[in-house]
């Protein structure tokens, strides 16, 4: 091997569960992707992954099965539409999310997340962080993931051209979740990239490596935190990015919201042809954009003279089952130990295991699965949320999964842990008992 695992990080790229194998994470900003761009993820997927992209739950694109003399060139094909994979992976700030994708204000925030995208790529600056620093911009408070955030930005006030954002920090997942707390209210939009690139500096000057924000504010606490913050903030003037015209990318009718179909990608695992597809279906119908969503799946802003049931119809046609009416479990799930060197159990197929065993009540409820402690496909913040936490070795060396198994009581909260440590046996029927 010629490249550095540890260096190709911070282009996006990690290595594989299988040796010799590497996964390429892509930014798309605010989930937004043009039918042009999904092509050439259909091209470089054909080429170098086995014909198929993993769709994440931070409407990101993760390509696997690429070798090492791939990854340049598919970078540089990423960057022929204005695609990267820069600051995907290691100590940088990471791909910019949107959960909010079926609001009516999410034309006005995925402006801002490509916004900070473009700010905090491959500047220097906000690289060769402690760990990684997500950011996520929400057109409100629906799925809490403003919770999950190193910076969670939450659109409260609109008039006009102007906007006032909460500003949630230090919150994430992994071994130890930890709610971000509410850092300011009803901030101007002029003063966001001000904000965030001082949290992003108090982080990188004041962390240990290896260390997420919120390890720091655990360390130091609230009060010593805001005092750096405000330290930061007083060196930098404000910095304003002014628009000189609309910058939506997705239709907004005159009407308001516009209407909306959503393609249910099962585990975020999208075939080429079906991508192709979609790409042509969003040209037609969608103004030539789609949006990736947070529940792995794919969603269509219709302009005004589509037909929303012409758009229904091809998904149905698809197998995506795309009519809001259609009954289909919601449930997001990381690649596991499929692809994963992280992953602890094979994700996909324990969670067709619970397919086949929930009854009426459960197949209501949204379902996250994580296929090790670090819980990529956020399971705290599902209605019902499944953690690999560890495997056991068995009478013979065989070794088995161990999960937790959290329900969600309280909306704008963290699931609550209901099981610990169970077999997948004693998952199956802890599932098969809701309803």
């Amino acid at each position: 091997m010629t490249v550095d695992p540890q260096k190709v990080r911070i282009e996006g790229v990690y290595e594989q569960r299988q040796p010799g194998y590497f996964m390429l994470r892509v930014k798309v900003p605010g989930g937004v992707l043009s039918s042009e761009q999904a092509l050439k993820v259909c091209e470089i997927a054909e080429r170098f992954a086995g014909g198929g992209i993993h769709l994440t739950t931070r409407t990101s694109i993760e390509f696997h099965w690429l070798k090492e003399g791939d990854l340049a060139e598919a970078a540089r094909m990423l960057q022929a539409v204005g695609l990267t994979s820069r600051g995907a992976c290691g100590g940088a700030v990471r791909g910019v999310s949107c959960s909010t994708q079926f609001s009516d204000d999410f034309p006005r925030v995925q402006v801002l997340a490509r916004k900070l995208h473009h700010h905090f790529t491959q500047n220097p600056h906000f690289e060769n962080l402690p760990k990684k620093f997500k950011i996520g911009v929400d057109a409100g408070y629906e799925g809490a993931r403003h919770l999950i955030q190193d910076a969670g930005l939450v659109l409260v006030e609109t008039d006009g051209e102007s906007a006032r954002y909460d500003v949630w920090a230090a919150g994430g997942l992994g071994r130890e979740p930890v709610p971000g707390f509410l850092l300011e209210e009803r901030v101007p939009e002029e003063r966001i990239i001000l904000l965030v690139e001082a949290l992003v500096r108090v982080y990188k000057q004041h962390t240990p490596k290896g260390k997420r924000l919120k390890h720091l504010l655990k360390e130091i606490g609230q009060e010593a935190f805001r005092k750096l913050l405000r330290e930061e903030i007083g060196r930098e003037e404000v910095l304003v990015i002014s628009d000189g015209f609309q910058k939506r990318l997705t239709p907004q009718t005159a009407a308001g919201r516009p209407e909306r179909v959503e393609a249910r990608i099962f585990a975020g695992e999208l075939k080429v042809g079906t991508l192709r597809r979609l790409a042509e279906l969003a040209a037609r119908h969608a103004a030539g954009f789609m949006a990736l969503t947070p529940e792995q799946n794919v969603a269509l802003f219709l302009t005004e003279d589509a037909s929303a049931i012409e758009a229904t119809q091809a998904l149905a046609g698809m197998g995506l089952c795309g009519g809001p009416s259609e009954e289909q479990v919601g449930f997001r799930i990381c690649p596991g130990n499929h692809e994963c060197r992280m992953g602890l159990a094979p994700t996909r197929d324990i969670a067709r295991d619970i397919l086949k065993v929930m009854g009426p009540e459960g197949s209501r409820l949204s379902w996250a699965i994580a296929g090790c402690p670090n819980s990529c496909s956020q399971p705290q913040l599902a209605e019902m949320g499944i953690v690999t936490i560890k495997l056991v070795k068995e009478e013979g060396g065989e070794r088995r999964a161990l999960f937790d198994l959290y329900r969600l009581e309280k909306r704008g909260a963290f699931g609550k842990l209901i099981r610990q440590g169970i077999g997948l046996d004693e998952l199956l029927q802890s599932v098969s008992a809701i309803g």
